[in-house]
């Protein structure tokens, strides 16, 4: 099969090139079934050992072999991209997948969020994250396992806590500024404005220390490797490794819907065109794209869960048809999914695709619950806000090192778990090494405050 689909391969690059599709070489991989999985929990091929990611693989596992999920493909992005076709798979299946990837590739070279992304981070994570995962290794062996899992439990549990705004590489806040004269320092003013050496001038104006943060920080990754009292240089390098492999998942987590839906719309169109590939492989890849893009509640034409899939290849297809394949370029290359979800999902769509908000009462009953578009995208887009994380950010330190977080609960519109809150503090206490105060709500909207005390 190696054969036939590295010869279908090169065909089908030479449509998506006609096409329009332009994008970075793109290496193709098959690996056994149970790599794939791996690949899919870990987030890379390989990435910092942690016990995290073996729950996740244990319930992929699970959804796996009760038919809920199926991994036709891995994709990254980057200059060369790689991806990984299940060993598994049939020809007509990875031919798919081959067409499918493409669109992925042109999708994160032109979009202006991986653009930017793959710039600051750099075009060859894998081989990055494979840099990160020997340094942890090395800590381990010189720091043992304990101290490295404790911290690996601090930065993993903030992983979502970055601010994509202000870039990857920040300057440290200033450390002073400056101090307003009193009323006193009025002579000593006029006599430094008189001319003479500037240095002295210069030296004369008041300073005062700035505070920290001079502004709410919603990076805290970022925050804690570059301000926790005692952390280590060990300790701060895993801080700085999560952070940049979130920043390359930040895209990826904001553009599913786009992404997901652009290279299924190129894979349908590519194997249409596709004369070379036989009938019966053919039908079986359409088969395939069906099982890919169709609704995940399809026996009752009402989607309870919305499948990116789906609904990008269908906003994708009606763009097209509509606006035309420049105006689809320009999207593709300007939006993410909070902007292409809302200017481009209409109700006329949604009504089309019967995407409505549903309610499902104890006897099975499915019921529309909200017709009302903007109410439907709300819906669609709140799981993305603040990268699916609460909107928590650093307030301040106090003088003896008191770490205050404060939650953004009126923008997230959602109270904290106190019980998890709690085990998250407790991980960030043992980097920071002082005590630190989250202010929040509980899930009935009352404001509490959670502590992890210095241990």
């Amino acid at each position: 099969m190696a054969a036939a689909i590295e010869t279908y391969g090169r065909r089908i690059e030479e449509l998506a090139r006609a096409q329009g599709l332009d994008y970075f070489p793109v290496q193709f991989e098959e690996v056994p079934d149970s790599f794939m999985m791996e690949v899919a929990v870990y987030g890379l091929p390989v990435r910092m050992p942690h016990w995290s990611f073996g729950v996740r693989y244990i319930y992929q596992l699970i959804q796996h072999r009760m038919g809920h999920s199926r991994l036709f493909e891995v994709v990254f992005p980057g200059n060369p991209g790689r991806a990984y076709l299940a060993r598994g798979n049939s020809l007509a299946e990875n031919t798919l997948v081959v067409a499918h990837v493409l669109g992925h590739a042109d999708f994160s070279r032109h979009n202006e969020l991986f653009r930017r992304s793959q710039q600051e981070v750099g075009y060859r994570i894998v081989d990055q994250a494979a840099d990160h995962a020997r340094q942890i290794a090395a800590a381990i062996e010189e720091q043992g396992a304990a101290r490295v899992e404790q911290v690996l439990d601090a930065a993993l549990a903030l992983e979502a806590h970055i601010d994509v705004f202000r870039g990857l590489r920040r300057e440290a806040y200033p450390e002073f500024v400056a101090g307003q004269a009193t009323s006193d320092d009025t002579f000593r003013q006029r006599f430094h404005q008189l001319p003479g050496d500037e240095r002295a001038v210069a030296a004369a104006e008041p300073r005062r220390r700035a505070p920290l943060p001079p502004h709410p920080e919603k990076d805290l990754l970022w925050f804690i490797a570059r301000y926790a009292p005692e952390l280590e240089g060990w300790e701060r390098d895993i801080f700085l490794a999560v952070r940049e492999e979130s920043f390359y998942f930040y895209p990826v987590f904001a553009c599913q819907i786009m992404n997901e839906g652009w290279a299924s719309y190129w894979h349908a169109r590519l194997l249409r065109e596709a004369d070379f590939i036989p009938q019966h492989e053919y039908l079986d890849a359409i088969k395939a794209h069906s099982d890919v893009v169709r609704p995940h509640a399809a026996d009752r034409q009402a989607s309870l869960a919305i499948n990116p899939y789906h609904l990008g290849f269908c906003m994708w297809e009606s763009i097209m048809d509509n606006l035309g394949p420049q105006k689809a370029f320009e999207i593709r290359a300007q939006d993410d999914d909070f902007s292409f979800v809302r200017n481009y999902l209409t109700a006329e769509l949604a009504e089309e695709l019967k995407l409505f908000r549903y309610t499902a009462s104890a006897n099975g009953v499915v019921e529309v619950a909200e017709r009302d578009i903007n109410a439907l995208r709300d819906a669609i887009l709140a799981p993305k806000y603040n990268f699916g994380a609460p909107a928590v950010a650093v307030r301040g330190v106090d003088t003896d090192g008191t770490l205050h977080l404060a939650h953004d609960h009126a923008s997230d519109g959602r109270g904290l778990d106190a019980d998890r809150a709690a085990r998250v503090l407790g991980y960030l206490q043992r980097v920071w090494r002082r005590p630190v105060r989250l202010e929040t709500v509980d899930g009935r909207g009352e404001a509490c405050v959670i502590d992890a005390p210095a241990a």
